[in-house]
């Protein structure tokens, strides 16, 4: 691709660094840019930089916050005896468009991949840990996608909890396998988390 400009090239190849953005989409989302009114772009650069310089993850759950602790697990009408366990934040955001869940959440930031180099110590493993511990948790719900990895993480996560006494279920298979959450629909995402099944039920599966 010819570029009459270099600072266009520059500006391309920055957002062609995104997900699922090639060149062709990334010259067409800068050539927009430059028909809008200087202060958007000002906008958007703003917004984008507050948000690297400022956004903190929660210290219980994990989850992307503006504050400390994030307003779900401030909630005192969640049910902080019922923990989610997800992927990554836009597992959360996907598992609460569904409004079947009044529980918690608790978000490990990747799944178990030797291939790909993350190992449990990778993950936000222990703290999850530490919260069966205190004996104040009463399920856990695996909710990581239907994929290798995902069983992978889930097994070695129940491993690590199973003298305790606790509740751990996995979402029914509403979802087909391979699958990942943020792309199913709400309605078939919400029952899967209401029609959960006990995590011993899916061991012949791994």
């Amino acid at each position: 691709m010819e570029f009459s400009s270099k600072l266009l090239e520059k500006a391309v190849n920055e957002m062609a660094q995104l997900p699922g953005i090639g060149k062709r989409t990334a010259l067409r989302l800068v050539l927009h840019l430059l028909k809008q009114p200087s202060e958007q772009t000002q906008f958007l650069s703003q917004a984008l930089t507050t948000m690297r310089e400022e956004i903190k993850f929660c210290s219980s759950c994990h989850n992307i916050s503006d504050v400390e602790v994030c307003e779900i697990c401030n909630n005192p009408n969640r049910n902080h005896k019922i923990i989610c366990v997800v992927e990554d934040v836009r597992d959360v955001m996907a598992i609460e468009n569904t409004n079947q869940f009044k529980g918690i959440y608790h978000v490990l930031g990747g799944k178990i991949s030797p291939i790909d180099g993350v190992g449990p110590s990778q993950l936000n493993i222990d703290s999850l840990v530490e919260k069966v511990k205190s004996g104040e948790i009463e399920e856990l719900i695996f909710a990581l996608s239907s994929t290798m990895e995902g069983d992978t993480t889930n097994f070695y996560i129940f491993k690590r909890i199973k003298d305790y006494s606790i509740k751990t279920s996995t979402i029914a298979r509403g979802i087909a396998v391979g699958d990942e959450l943020e792309y199913a629909d709400e309605v078939t995402l919400g029952r899967s988390i209401l029609n959960r099944v006990p995590f011993e039920n899916t061991l012949k599966n791994i």
